[in-house]
């Protein structure tokens, strides 16, 4: 077993169980991409078994933190198996669920997610990349599913190393699906759409738009970076009686105006606006346009906290537009699922564009991804999908 020691005081994070170890930390030590190592103190006192990834600025990444433990295929077997537990007892109203969720799941870079009677995972380190075979297996047999897609095609995998990767790694077929969510049903194409197919954290989140649409009669609806319409269809089934949703995505929205249609909602509730947001909100704040309820939902924005200052600047103008768009009374759902922005961040981005637009509200609630994308007490980067649900004063 070869082993990686840590220059002296740099075991700390690993003794608080957080698995990253970067680059810095490193006194000496190497091993192939993906292989097990020994990481110890600088005293060679053993703090982990860990993947090794010579390529990332995140060098090993911590399987196990005991000493007795072997990572080996049962090792994958039993990670798994507990990853399935939890979802079972979550009793997720979807058959589309996310099955594991990397770090949080004690498999550092591996997403797993379920689309009815199919999987599809992101292998995004060496270390998940060396076991790719048996994870395979292992979720195939547990599951008792016969279709696997692969979406290995993540910027993050370059940072390791390594190549993209897509296909079928089980069973072949169809790569467009209809999946049940809530009382609603939604397509998506697991070949092609973002992430594995579709953004299954914001699931519980637009259950909660369409409660707060009907709770609050909300007409007018405003659903910006809309991607394929979500939040649009749940907004339609909370009773909005006219829906437009901005993309800068034709094929999406076209797919977003197919959900219309296939939830049973009249196509002319709806309008799919080919545009740019920025311009979009200003365009209609000069035609003086109002809207009962708008969503903010854009993409990742700040990757790292490297990227916050220029993040902060963008997340601002949008919100700032926005409140200005909204009907007094109106509601503001708005999220940031960049991992660079913390929810304290967030909130202070979002109270700075309330003072430009000279705007106050209430911030009837925070809300984060679904609990089948769980955070852990170690591991606070799990914590990348906050939202802020506002009511606006006056």
């Amino acid at each position: 077993m070869k082993v990686i020691r840590l220059r002296a005081g740099r075991e700390r994070s690993l003794q608080r169980r957080h698995p990253w170890v970067f680059e810095s930390a490193i006194a000496k030590g190497g091993a192939d991409p993906g292989e097990t190592v020994r990481v110890e103190s600088a005293e060679g006192e053993f703090l982990a078994w860990a993947a090794f990834s010579p390529a990332s600025q995140i060098r090993v990444r911590a399987w196990s933190f005991d000493a007795a433990e072997r990572i080996d295929a049962a090792f994958f077997e039993r990670r798994i198996a507990r990853a399935l537990a939890m979802r079972e007892r979550l009793h997720v109203p979807s058959d589309a669920v996310r099955l594991v969720h990397g770090e949080s799941d004690g498999l550092p870079g591996l997403i797993v997610d379920r689309y009815g009677d199919t999987l599809v995972a992101q292998f995004g380190t060496a270390g998940v990349e060396r076991w790719k075979t048996v994870i395979v297996e292992a979720l195939l047999r547990q599951t008792g599913l016969k279709r696997f897609y692969e979406r290995s095609d993540a910027s993050v995998r370059a940072l390791e190393g390594l190549p993209e990767q897509t296909g079928w790694l089980a069973g072949e077929g169809a790569t467009e699906l209809t999946i049940r969510e809530h009382d609603w049903r939604l397509s998506l194409d697991i070949a092609t759409g973002h992430k594995t197919g579709y953004y299954l954290d914001q699931r519980d989140n637009r259950r909660r738009f369409a409660e707060v649409v009907r709770q609050h009669g909300c007409k007018r609806v405003l659903n910006c970076f809309s991607y394929t319409g979500g939040f649009s269809v749940a907004a339609l089934a909370g009773g909005a009686e006219r829906v437009i949703s901005v993309d800068s995505s034709g094929p999406a929205l076209a797919r977003a105006s197919a959900h219309v249609a296939l939830n049973g909602f009249e196509a002319a509730r709806h309008e799919a606006l080919d545009a740019d947001v920025n311009k979009t909100l200003r365009a209609l704040i000069a035609a003086g346009e109002q809207f009962d309820a708008i969503v903010l939902d854009p993409p990742k924005l700040a990757p790292t906290s490297a990227h916050a200052e220029r993040a902060a600047r963008a997340y601002k103008d949008i919100n700032r537009l926005g409140l200005k768009l909204l009907a007094p009374g109106g509601l503001l759902f708005t999220f940031s699922c960049s991992g660079g922005v913390e929810p304290e961040l967030f909130h202070k981005i979002v109270a700075g564009a309330g003072m430009d637009a000279q705007v106050d509200a209430y911030i009837l609630e925070r809300v984060a991804a679904a609990p089948d994308h769980p955070q852990t007490l170690y591991f606070p980067e799990g914590d990348y999908l906050k939202g802020l649900l506002l009511l606006k004063q006056g």
